[in-house]
């Protein structure tokens, strides 16, 4: 089992998924953020309910799943309501994410929160033990996006603008891997910070 937790995140199209497939290449695993807010709005969770409790049954489709447009619709532009969504999800995915990590074989694992420095940081996390960057220039991630989504640079720069700025999320960190190279670079980096990793797990089984 894991007593040690790595915090992974950084801006839109920085290149986290380059670095969760370096990870998992060492044989660490990591927690995606967003795969577990989809499982904890399954049919059948407890997290579902409580937002049909509250937003109604029009947030759900005819088969009983989450109708994530209709859910989106509802708190769009509604910073109250997006608040309270937030509430009652927020908690469930890291608790989720919590247990999942602890419960990992080997030294240590990754949970990667795209949204961690907008989702309260340490604060919110306090069970992380480090937080890892990735960090690209603005220039570099609008580029990606625009080619990844197919978009304007307009809708570019608004997604990012969307988000935490550059600084912000490198005023949490512990680490950082800048992104603006190749895949080698990313891989080298992700060696290193796994070397190091397993030093720090260890000694704080010691």
């Amino acid at each position: 089992m894991s007593n040690y937790i790595i915090g992974l995140t950084g801006g839109i199209a920085s290149g986290k998924s380059a670095i969760e497939k370096a990870f998992i290449a060492h044989s660490v695993i990591v927690v995606d953020a967003d795969l577990i807010a989809r499982e904890v709005v399954e049919p059948g969770q407890p997290a579902l309910a409580a937002v049909v409790a509250h937003f109604g049954n029009g947030v759900l489709q005819s088969d009983g799943r989450l109708d994530r447009a209709a859910l989106r619709a509802r708190v769009f532009g509604d910073d109250a309501q997006r608040r309270v969504l937030e509430g009652l999800l927020h908690p469930v995915i890291r608790e989720r994410m919590q247990a999942l990590c602890e419960n990992a074989p080997g030294p240590y694992a990754v949970a990667m929160v795209p949204l961690l420095t907008e989702g309260g940081g340490r604060a919110r996390y306090p069970w992380l033990d480090r937080i890892l960057v990735v960090d690209a220039p603005v220039a570099t991630q609008k580029a990606r996006l625009m080619q990844r989504d197919g978009i304007d640079a307009e809708l570019a720069d608004r997604m990012i603008d969307a988000q935490a700025s550059r600084a912000q999320r490198l005023a949490l960190a512990d680490d950082v891997v800048v992104n603006d190279g190749d895949i080698a670079h990313l891989q080298t980096a992700v060696a290193e910070l796994d070397a190091r990793y397993r030093v720090l797990a260890n000694a704080k089984a010691d």
